[in-house]
């Protein structure tokens, strides 16, 4: 998965041991979640890959160590001593400053070092950690950066152990569950409506009085035009409705790589549906489960989102007309701390105004290509590698789904995948011009 970290835009503030202490309680937060969510693992969950773009849960327990150990630890404590040596070239993922990186499509074929060691190695770096906060070196605003960086990094790979491992379970015929809950299926789901929003200039782009990716910054003007945009996002039944009026099978509606990529993969259904007698069934990290027609569609690569938006008369928002739509909502919904791991639908009881639900359930594509922002300048060294080099060919997508943590999305967060990527919680809102 392109996971956007890159160096960190906060700055120091105004007391900076206030700052270290509150890092130091995020630190233990995060790094416990990331053992919760493994912990209905069996070892044989965690070695293995289903294909080139996951990775095992194994590898991201030892990579989201392998962050703080290289980037902090190394640089840190004088004469430190790597847990293993071959650790460097085994759990690097990009770095290329860094040194080899191991295969990444080869991931599941490392049955050694065991997951046993791997934990060994998470406890490792985390009692060698403990020194770092309670010698008051993260008074070091530059130091203190990189441990945030390394917090959200890690709250990056939480939410890739589960869309990961969901496809690997997938690909299991028994349908095997990650968590025995099944999925919520509500009624009375309010009818969409669309929201009307002037044109003109606006910001958008965090302001870096906090912490944010590089690739969120710098805050810039931007002109839109007058538009429309839904205030849900689309659900299993409205693109239902697009399968069963021959959506997949007219080219009219596709882009012409679009058409190719469904015409490659055989694509009739977003991923993880498939027929159980004449009704359709899904897969979730709960095991198969009936579609349920009013949660938001999910698991749908760009290419279907746009033809879908074309089918229903409108198109998907630029990212600035998105952000424009979240800019001041309170970060809430049905977010990794929900622990269903599922899009749910909404109820009438969610409305509190026009637009429920902006972030959580689905990550929402966009019609924007994934580029720098106007004065844009990458970060130097290796921790800055990520973000720059991989601005093309990819889509944004904004507002978080059910598998990100509620702290670590934001109204300027700039997710991207490319156009065919269908494993993440990805769905559709739509928007259109006003003529």
């Amino acid at each position: 998965m392109p996971v956007q970290y890159g160096m960190s835009r906060a700055p120091a503030g105004p007391d900076p041991g206030a700052r270290a202490f509150e890092l130091e309680r995020r630190f233990w937060d995060v790094r416990a979640q990331t053992e919760r969510l493994a912990a209905p693992l069996s070892a044989e969950d965690c070695a293995l890959q289903s294909m080139p773009d996951a990775s095992p849960a194994k590898w991201h327990l030892a990579h989201t160590s392998w962050f703080f150990e290289t980037f902090v630890l190394e640089r840190i404590i004088p004469g430190y001593v790597p847990f293993h040596p071959q650790f460097r070239m085994l759990f690097n993922s990009y770095y290329v400053a860094v040194g080899p990186r191991y295969p990444r499509p080869e991931r599941g074929l490392l049955s050694r070092p065991a997951l046993d060691e791997v934990l060994a190695y998470r406890r490792h770096v985390n009692e060698r950690m403990v020194r770092i906060f309670g010698d008051g070196t993260l008074a070091d605003s530059a130091l203190a950066a990189i441990v945030e960086l390394g917090i959200h990094h890690e709250q990056q790979h939480q939410e890739l152990m589960l869309t990961d491992l969901k496809h690997l379970l997938s690909r299991n015929p028994l349908h095997p569950a990650y968590v025995a809950c099944a999925p919520l299926c509500a009624r009375q789901r309010p009818r969409v409506s669309w929201l009307q929003i002037p044109g003109g200039l606006r910001y958008i782009g965090h302001d870096q009085k906090s912490f944010c990716f590089d690739n969120e910054a710098p805050r810039h003007r931007v002109f839109t035009d007058e538009f429309e945009i839904a205030t849900l996002p689309v659900t299993n039944r409205e693109f239902l409705q697009f399968m069963e009026d021959g959506g997949y099978d007219r080219a009219e509606l596709w882009l012409s790589e679009g058409w190719d990529a469904r015409t490659a993969h055989g694509w009739s259904a977003p991923l993880y549906w498939f027929r159980a007698g004449s009704a359709w069934c899904t897969f979730t990290l709960h095991g198969a489960q009936p579609v349920c027609l009013d949660e938001p569609v999910c698991h749908v690569s760009y290419y279907e989102a746009d033809a879908y938006a074309r089918w229903a008369g409108a198109r998907l928002p630029s990212e600035m007309e998105w952000e424009t739509l979240a800019t001041g909502r309170p970060v809430e919904g049905n977010l990794i701390e929900s622990e269903r791991y599922h899009p749910l639908p909404m109820t009438h009881e969610d409305r509190n105004d026009a637009v429920a639900r902006v972030f959580g359930d689905v990550w929402e594509w966009t019609q924007s290509a994934y580029g720098p922002y106007p004065g844009y300048r990458p970060a130097a060294g290796a921790v800055g590698e990520y973000n720059g080099k991989f601005m093309v060919n990819q889509y944004v997508l904004r507002g978080g789904s059910c598998a990100t943590p509620q702290s670590h999305i934001r109204s300027s967060y700039r997710n991207f995948f490319p156009a065919a990527a269908r494993w993440q919680f990805s769905g559709i809102r739509l928007a259109r011009d006003v003529r």
